[in-house]
């Protein structure tokens, strides 16, 4: 919902908290697909982001009740699923932490996702390739701003950071990935045309 929906989003705040379920199905309708995105963006994977996304909704319908009047739906939930992403990652590094060195380790399979299978241009392929190596810090603030269309203000309040922050690492993952993207492009660069069909 963009801010030329604010009356919108508050009427919904206030269906929300009174447990409507027709609210709770017109928000589900606005940011599934986006928190979708989003989660899928940053976890790389879809599994992950399917569980993310659940636990997301399990949320919301859990608090609906104590959001306040005046509550931003859109940060509310993009702060609720990147939380549960971090959440999800500590866990990860614990169990990884706590893994036996001698433990047999399964080869890694990976099978291509919708999502990335609707990538299929040259440079959707790179510019996603490049996303993916960034560090989290910067990959969640170039979606929430960049793919969702958030407010600065908005992500601000979505990282924890301060909005002068946000816009730092802002700029900071821009001038990252235009350089991770420069990088991919090099190699190509190097091979003689004669050898590119």
């Amino acid at each position: 919902m963009s801010s030329v929906d604010r009356h919108l989003e508050l009427q919904l705040v206030a269906r929300l908290r009174a447990g409507e379920a027709a609210a709770f199905d017109a928000v589900y309708a606005a940011y599934n697909r986006r928190l979708f995105t989003f989660l899928a963006r940053l976890s790389s994977s879809r599994d992950v982001a399917e569980d993310l996304l659940e636990e997301t909704w399990l949320r919301l319908v859990g608090q609906a009740h104590r959001l306040q009047p005046d509550t931003r739906l859109g940060p509310w939930l993009f702060t609720v699923a990147r939380n549960l992403y971090l959440s999800y990652r500590r866990s990860r590094a614990l169990e990884d932490v706590h893994r036996s060195e001698t433990e047999e380790r399964w080869p890694a399979v990976h099978f291509r996702s919708p999502f990335e299978a609707t990538a299929a241009t040259e440079l959707e392929r790179h510019l996603e390739a490049a996303l993916a190596q960034l560090p989290c810090a910067y990959r969640e603030v170039l979606l929430l701003v960049g793919v969702e269309g958030l407010r600065p203000a908005d992500a601000a309040v979505v990282c924890g950071v301060s909005p002068v922050a946000l816009r730092q690492r802002l700029s900071r993952a821009r001038a990252l990935l235009a350089q991770r993207l420069e990088d991919a492009r090099r190699p190509m660069a190097a091979i003689p045309r004669e050898v590119i069909p």
